[in-house]
């Protein structure tokens, strides 16, 4: 499978543009994926997007020097393509992660290789809870689970700040794995104890 991270200018993947792609193999975690670029011309840019990923709006502008969406978008597709047959992606609000990946295809004009089932590793976290008897946390009459709290429940630190898109998909492949498999699989992660490793059922 192939853990995802985009970042973006915004909210709504019809009228923001992607900013960086970080992706992983799962199950050949060296084999990783890191890229960015500018704006398309007209995208919208959200202050709040770019404080959450540390890029400056000079550093997204056609001036940066960096690559089109449609080259980003496209290079992102042929390293995924180049992977073992299961493509699936998984994410923590994978949707997001998808929807930006389809729009950007769309305006490069290539056909996404991505099917619309996905894995997240939200509801994971809310079901792997569950089988352990643990109540999973309610807020505002909905779910509490976030990425923070899924890193914390994995036994994880905090992903630096701002966000990178490169660190959010090893942080989302770790956890996948811990939750789904109960081991870890990067090596920056090791020493820090699966919380579950040592339960009996």
């Amino acid at each position: 499978m192939i853990s995802l991270d985009v970042e973006s200018s915004g909210l709504d993947p019809s009228t923001c543009s992607i900013l960086s792609i970080g992706a992983l193999d799962t199950d050949e975690p060296t084999n990783q994926f890191y890229d960015e670029c500018q704006i398309w011309d007209g995208a919208q840019v959200s202050d709040e997007a770019l404080a959450v990923c540390g890029f400056s709006k000079e550093e997204i502008g056609a001036g940066s020097g960096k690559k089109s969406e449609a080259e980003l978008i496209r290079d992102f597709v042929a390293w995924a393509t180049d992977r073992p047959q299961n493509r699936t992606l998984v994410a923590q609000n994978v949707a997001f992660d998808l929807g930006f990946v389809q729009a950007a295809c769309k305006r490069a004009g290539i056909e996404s290789p991505f099917a619309h089932r996905t894995l997240d590793i939200h509801p994971l976290c809310w079901m792997h809870m569950k089988m352990r008897g643990l109540k999973p946390p309610v807020e505002n009459h909905r779910t509490g689970i976030n990425s923070d709290f899924i890193l914390e429940y994995c036994g994880l630190p905090g992903e630096p700040k701002p966000h990178n898109a490169l660190t959010g998909a090893l942080w989302h492949a770790e956890c996948f794995s811990r939750m789904a498999y109960t081991k870890s699989i990067l090596p920056d992660f090791s020493t820090f104890e699966i919380p579950w490793m040592n339960e009996t059922s």
